[in-house]
């Protein structure tokens, strides 16, 4: 996400910090490359001559001397950076009563995928929702949120063969007030042409949506100012959602478009994977492109690979040490529900330059669906105790049998089991109900991540 950038951040700061003396040449050098990776990153022309400027203005400021002008311009530096990203915008839903939510935007922006991301966002959440599919333009739009929907565990509603939104709304709202969060998908086209004007408008007036959400493609770029100001004339628009943040360098235009034009960001999508969706907060987003992590977006990434109801179980569970091997594969497949240990190394402080072995997430795949295998080999007094397993040679070679397996595929999850018992023993200060450790998880998370390499 954005690494040139980052990059090039982290270069400007380091050479600040590093620097005996701030003379001019050293000042021009710092501008010209903080330009150069801005300008990339397709952040607005005016915006980084603003920041320029008073990153000059702070450098040749008389009255900073010594340490204290060095701190001064990083700090300068940090603030103006997130000023460019813009505010950080919480999305809220109501206390005890229903929200709706409107997904607005123009085609293959990736409205319908990130209905379905929002919804389960907020299931994991503990909330109950239903995704209405109101989008009759698109070829397939339905039959993907529907495909969606049975893959998730998401409640849809929508009608195949009606042509009309506003009648699929009305045939179905009698049965959307038993839900906490309704999630609507809307048509899009190549622009925001009168007739598709019309058509938000009219749904808009009919549905009285509590959040109209504005859905752009990070790739947009600088774009984005002019289509969040379009949208922005036709309806409300109370806050947007950035999609492809994974596949792009010109996310930046978006996202200081946004700022400019007030439009608050909710939420970025960083993949294709129904988890990859996360709350914007520009502190946090910048933190994590200046290699400093930013453990606030992992905590709430492993919430949203996970149920309320499951995640008090294995809290339980890892509190009274009382594992089982279920547990541990379950916790392996939230890992790589996560992304993988590659995609959130970024999110954990002195991790973001750990090398992960080429294909190692591949493996640890494959490993996993053996695992599965391995499980329904073994016996339930097994699984909740693999002491026995251990004990007895016997065991062992009738589970690899009964699995197809090797017994040291067997004897790998045995040892991914003792390497989380021995972690959970070794943090009996990681308590959930008291609030995470930053310290501690980062400690977990390192010990985690050198082990798992090993394999």
């Amino acid at each position: 996400m954005l690494e040139k950038l980052g990059e090039a951040l982290k270069k400007t700061t380091d050479k600040i910090s590093n620097a005996i003396f701030l003379d001019k040449n050293l000042v021009e050098q710092i501008v010209r490359e903080l330009q150069r990776a801005l300008i990339e990153a397709d952040v607005s022309i005016i915006l980084v001559k603003e920041l320029s400027e008073k990153i000059r203005k702070v450098a040749f400021d008389e009255r900073v001397k010594g340490i204290e002008k060095k701190e001064h311009l990083i700090k300068t530096l940090h603030d103006e950076l997130v000023k460019i990203l813009g505010e950080e915008k919480e999305l809220i839903l109501k206390e005890k009563k229903q929200t709706k939510i409107m997904l607005v935007g123009l085609y293959a922006s990736g409205k319908t995928t990130t209905v379905a991301k929002l919804g389960n966002y907020f299931q994991k959440r503990g909330k109950k929702i239903a995704l209405v599919g109101l989008d009759v333009w698109r070829p397939a739009a339905k039959e993907q949120l529907i495909q969606l929907g049975e893959k998730n565990n998401l409640h849809v509603f929508t009608d195949l063969k009606e042509s009309d939104p506003v009648k699929i709304w009305k045939k179905n709202k009698k049965e959307l007030e038993k839900y906490d969060l309704v999630v609507i998908d809307t048509a899009g086209r190549h622009d925001l042409d009168k007739e598709l004007v019309k058509e938000i408008e009219v749904l808009n007036k009919e549905i009285k949506p509590d959040e109209t959400i504005l859905v752009m493609p990070g790739d947009i770029g600088q774009a984005a100012k002019n289509q969040a100001e379009k949208f922005s004339k036709s309806l409300t628009v109370t806050g947007v959602i950035i999609t492809r943040m994974d596949s792009t360098a010109k996310g930046g235009g978006a996202l200081s478009a946004c700022a400019e034009t007030k439009s608050g960001v909710y939420f970025i999508t960083t993949g294709e994977k129904i988890n990859d969706i996360e709350g914007f907060n520009p502190e946090s987003f910048l933190s994590r492109l200046l290699g400093m992590g930013d453990l606030h977006s992992l905590i709430e990434k492993v919430r949203s690979v996970t149920d309320e109801k499951s995640q008090k179980k294995i809290e339980e569970r890892l509190t009274e040490g009382n594992l089982t091997l279920d547990d541990v594969v379950e916790q392996v497949k939230s890992m790589n529900s996560l992304g993988g240990f590659d995609k959130i190394k970024s999110m954990v402080p002195g991790l973001g330059n750990a090398k992960i072995p080429e294909g190692a997430l591949e493996n640890q795949q494959k490993k996993v669906e053996k695992w599965e295998h391995i499980l329904k080999s073994m016996t339930k007094s097994e699984r909740e105790n693999p002491e026995l397993i251990k004990k007895e040679t016997k065991r062992l070679g009738r589970i690899a049998d009964g699995a197809g397996v090797k017994t040291s595929e067997v004897r790998s999850l045995l040892k991914q089991y003792d390497m989380l018992q021995t972690m959970v023993k070794d943090s009996s200060d990681f308590d959930m109900s008291k609030g995470v450790n930053p310290r501690q998880l980062q400690k977990l998370m390192k010990k985690f991540g050198k082990k798992r390499m090993k394999f």
